[in-house]
């Protein structure tokens, strides 16, 4: 079936799952099944009080929380089955004043064969008493371990740039990757690339703020011994505001020429090649549905080429085995169970 949205006969995508709740990092396990981390259905039933937990400031909070809803649900490598792995995870939203936007699992990645998820709709200034968010490994019986309190770790580590007036004491985790048999996190809300050991020791990478300022930086990808980091920019959009940084060890930077809007995720092909998903293209105003595009980068260069266009606010996007893109649609401001993963071909000869 092809999804819905304006899409040339050159760049078409099928719907691959559906029914999830706020669909967002998803990545494919050592046995081919791909697994999807779900925000979940947020709600308004739970909150915190300020003189107990700091809140987020308006618009954006304070935020209210409802029953544990996020999860993390493995899709069988045809797409017709689907099995939950891990679930009751915290799920909070924004005030109904910024759209109520759903927090709860972010993404998930293997070191090996384990699977590790990244918590982000926890934390008592996300209106849930009690949590963190957090790195969580599910061990070998199915259960859950904390590998390490992110909260508590961002609250002992403030960027070098931060906005008194746009607290996240509890952060806002939105993408981790594996590398060099290590964890990545990116904390959007303060610019921080974190690295996380298997055994919970966690050190800063870089903190993005100190150079770039508050560039709300997304997706993450390692090729060749370095990160590529995409980031949001902000809203309204501004088309051609957002950028993919090349990231060293050494703490150096660099921006690729190519002039991106609203990116989410980044990822690169068997070949190197990378692409940016961006969320949403319409100038000057808040998120638009239909508006989202996957493009890839030309080496060296400031051309993109588009490789589908016509997606709803996706977030997320993994390379399957068979060297399509998967990708995660409808993945915010939609009712629950109106998730998609939709799976994009490479052009011809691409």
């Amino acid at each position: 079936m092809l999804g819905a949205g304006n899409l040339s006969d050159r760049s078409p995508f099928e719907v691959f799952a559906r029914g999830l709740d706020n669909p967002r990092g998803l990545k494919f396990g050592p046995d081919g099944w791909l697994y999807v981390a779900e925000a979940g259905r947020g709600g308004t039933s739970l909150a915190t009080k300020p003189e107990e937990y700091e809140q987020v400031p308006e618009p954006i909070g304070p935020y209210t929380a409802g029953p544990a809803s996020a999860r993390v649900r493995g899709i069988s490598p045809d797409g017709r089955r689907q099995v939950v792995v891990a679930d009751g995870l915290p799920s909070s939203q924004t005030s109904a004043k910024s759209g109520g936007m759903v927090s709860g699992i972010a993404d998930v990645a293997f070191v090996g064969r384990t699977l590790y998820l990244l918590v982000a709709g926890a934390g008592g200034s996300h209106g849930l008493a009690g949590t963190t968010n957090a790195v969580m490994r599910v061990e070998g019986d199915g259960t859950l371990a904390q590998v390490v309190d992110l909260s508590a770790f961002w609250r002992a580590h403030p960027p070098a740039v931060g906005d008194p007036g746009d607290a996240e004491p509890d952060g806002t985790p939105f993408a981790m990757i594996q590398a060099r048999g290590r964890l990545y996190v990116v904390e959007a809300h303060s610019g921080a690339i974190d690295e996380v050991a298997a055994d919970g020791r966690i050190t800063r990478l870089i903190d993005l703020s100190r150079s770039l300022g508050h560039v709300v930086p997304t997706g993450i990808a390692f090729r060749d011994g370095a990160f590529f980091v995409g980031n949001l920019h902000g809203f309204p959009v501004r088309v051609g505001a957002a950028r993919i940084h090349e990231v060293a060890d050494n703490g150096e930077i660099n921006a690729l020429p190519a002039k991106l809007t609203a990116v989410l995720s980044v990822a690169v092909d068997a070949r190197g090649r990378l692409y940016a998903l961006e969320s949403t293209t319409s100038e000057g105003s808040p998120p638009v549905p239909g508006t989202g595009r996957l493009v890839r980068l030309a080496p060296r260069s400031a051309e993109v080429e588009a490789i589908a266009t016509g997606l709803t606010f996706p977030t997320s996007m993994a390379f399957g085995p068979d060297g399509a893109l998967y990708v995660s649609n409808f993945g915010f401001g939609f009712p629950p169970g109106a998730g998609q993963i939709v799976r994009i071909a490479m052009p011809p000869g691409g």
